[in-house]
């Protein structure tokens, strides 16, 4: 069970744009300003709807944060698991960049839209909104998207059966679901619930007595 998120906590409103969409896929989520940012691709993992298969890694500025590796890495980066998302971000207007699978190269451009207070009572990460479904894993990018929905909109295409096959028969390029995205949040553990305010207890005849007394 994820530990409850102290009322104290500062909000982000993020806005997460798919680079080189046309339409724009973009999605716009409520997350705690202490999550880190290793928990932050997680959650922009259900979000946009990816499924975690490819490596990953934020841009910020020319600072780079993911999963080290320093057999592979060419360059210094900075572990996701550590590093808080208050500290890549730390006010409104703020922006980074979170590539995701460096074959299709799916880069997201994220926004710092505003800084909120945490509401009592209420759930976080959430999504409030967002268009279109996120392409489909190992398409080839997004300009391989951008032919696969020319194809899918043609079933005269000589490529329209192939293409629908691998694709598992369907596929609907304009849904996205906020509340189905919210459940699987959910599920994977990510939310964490502010507590409710709590109403001072009365006071008790002896109590209010004493504070009579002092008022005369």
């Amino acid at each position: 069970m994820a530990r409850p998120l102290p009322r104290s906590t500062p909000i982000y409103q993020l806005k997460v744009t798919l680079k080189d969409s046309k339409p724009p896929i973009w999605r716009r989520v409520l997350v705690p300003a202490d999550v880190s940012m290793r928990r932050l691709h997680d959650i922009l993992q259900v979000v946009v709807g990816w499924q975690d298969r490819h490596l990953y890694i934020f841009e910020v500025g020319r600072t780079y944060i993911g999963e080290p590796d320093p057999e592979e890495d060419w360059r210094e980066v900075r572990p996701a698991k550590t590093t808080k998302l208050s500290q890549v971000a730390p006010a409104a207007g703020a922006k980074f960049v979170y590539e995701y699978d460096f074959g299709d190269s799916w880069r997201h451009d994220i926004l710092v839209e505003k800084v909120v207070s945490a509401q009592p009572g209420a759930d976080y990460p959430v999504c409030v909104a967002g268009r279109r479904a996120s392409p489909p894993e190992d398409c080839g990018g997004a300009w391989a998207y951008a032919e696969l929905l020319e194809v899918i909109a043609n079933p005269a295409h000589e490529e329209y059966d192939s293409t629908m096959t691998w694709l598992g028969g369907e596929f609907r390029a304009q849904a996205f679901d906020v509340a189905e995205t919210n459940t699987v949040m959910r599920i994977a553990g990510f939310v964490r619930s502010v507590a409710e305010s709590t109403p001072k207890p009365p006071r008790s005849p002896e109590a209010q007595r004493r504070r009579h007394l002092r008022l005369l």
